[in-house]
């Protein structure tokens, strides 16, 4: 037995180790092919899968693939240093730029995880003497940059713009008052209320920041997000996006005005000491961005699929709440049931992704599914016979 104290909250966890002795662990479940409308997992068994947040369905796109082979060509593996010191490569610059571009900002800054903008971005622009105003849902790596900052956090409702603005008159006018949300809400799928919020934010002099992590490739006519989607380009302050869902990458970017992406260029921590995204990382990404350009069909076709499949749970009776996106939750009461239905549609062949307490209120578990835009509909129709099949034998639908 281990004496060190600081291993006593390891040594007394147990809830995955009973989940996978009983046979219902759902996470870490590996994946022997390409992430498409359908994969392998490690015992060979073929499902429809549900749980990729790969809206444009370009992971396996031929063009993302053989952009990311020539990158390893031509520059190698990685970039082995930080973009501050010598792991900037033109094809960073190059697609920082068709990046600002396509949202409709001065300029942008690539990061190597997504996590790390908002990590880093949030940390960096805010201090002690201002204050952060959050939604009561934001992503977890929204809350770690604003744990980072040392600035005073104030959560509001979720959507509830009320109470937002409760919460920015109880600040001074001359402090430093920082907004920041979602632009779609990853666990729940609806969408920020974007013109209520810059509306506060110019009665009281606020920095408005989306994260645009899910409405890339989603929301905007050119799946140019949620600014694009309101019209608020020029209201919107930060514009932050990710390349792990429809640009088939890993990364992230910050796109604003000239100034402040220079300021963020010198002074972002996690910018700084983080080393550069790969270069076939940002090549599938330049490529995924130019493929999702020229064909927008992918979102007509994603928006398409989401009204089906929506629509159908909702026919059979599932509570699909505020979703409104891609991302669809169903709620199944209690944690177990989330367990056993994830568990009962792997053996009639769906992947979907559990979501339990406490990342939602208790009694609240849900199944997420996401759509992609390479969905067929005879695959949504599948998905959902089964899923009412599942849902029945639970007793989650009548």
């Amino acid at each position: 037995m281990r004496t060190k104290a600081i291993f006593d909250k390891c040594d007394a966890y147990q809830r995955t180790i009973i989940a996978k002795k009983e046979g219902y662990y759902p996470y870490f479940k590996t994946i022997i092919s390409e992430q498409d409308t359908e994969v392998y997992l490690q015992s060979g068994k073929k499902v429809l899968m549900l749980g990729s947040n790969s809206y444009m369905g370009l992971t396996n796109h031929p063009e993302v693939k053989e952009a990311a082979r020539q990158a390893i060509t031509k520059y190698g593996s990685g970039c082995a240093g930080s973009p501050f010191l010598n792991g900037t490569l033109d094809i960073h610059e190059e697609l920082a730029a068709e990046l600002a571009a396509f949202v409709g900002k001065e300029a942008a800054l690539l990061y190597s995880t997504g996590f790390g903008v908002n990590q880093g971005v949030i940390s960096t622009l805010t201090g002690r003497h201002d204050t952060i105003f959050m939604d009561a849902l934001n992503h977890a790596s929204i809350i770690e940059g604003s744990r980072l900052s040392f600035a005073t956090v104030k959560r509001y409702e979720h959507n509830d713009m009320a109470d937002l603005e409760k919460a920015l008159a109880s600040v001074p006018r001359e402090k430093g008052k920082f907004i920041v949300a979602d632009g779609v809400f990853s666990m729940d799928g609806d969408i920020a209320k974007l013109p209520a919020m810059v509306e506060l934010s110019e009665k009281y002099d606020a920095v408005v920041m989306v994260d645009d992590a899910h409405a890339l490739g989603v929301l905007g006519p050119k799946g140019d997000g949620t600014a694009a989607h309101f019209g608020l380009i020029d209201k919107v302050d930060l514009i932050m996006g990710t390349f792990s869902k429809s640009l088939a990458s890993i990364g992230g970017f910050i796109a604003g005005d000239a100034q402040t992406i220079e300021f963020l260029k010198h002074h972002s921590r996690a910018l700084i000491f983080s080393a550069s995204m790969p270069p076939a990382s940002a090549a599938s990404a330049l490529a995924a961005l130019r493929v999702m350009k020229r064909e927008p069909w992918r979102i007509e076709k994603l928006w398409h699929n989401t009204t089906l499949l929506r629509e159908g749970l909702q026919k059979l009776g599932f509570n699909t709440g505020l979703s409104e996106t891609p991302v669809i939750p169903f709620f199944v009461g209690d944690d177990m049931n989330a367990f056993f239905m994830r568990k009962r549609l792997e053996d009639e062949g769906i992947f979907v992704n559990p979501v339990i307490s406490p990342a939602v209120p208790k009694d609240q578990a849900l199944i997420r599914l996401s759509l992609m835009s390479n969905h067929t509909e005879e695959q949504i129709a599948f998905a959902l016979e089964k899923i009412a099949l599942c849902g029945r034998e639970i007793g989650i639908i009548p």
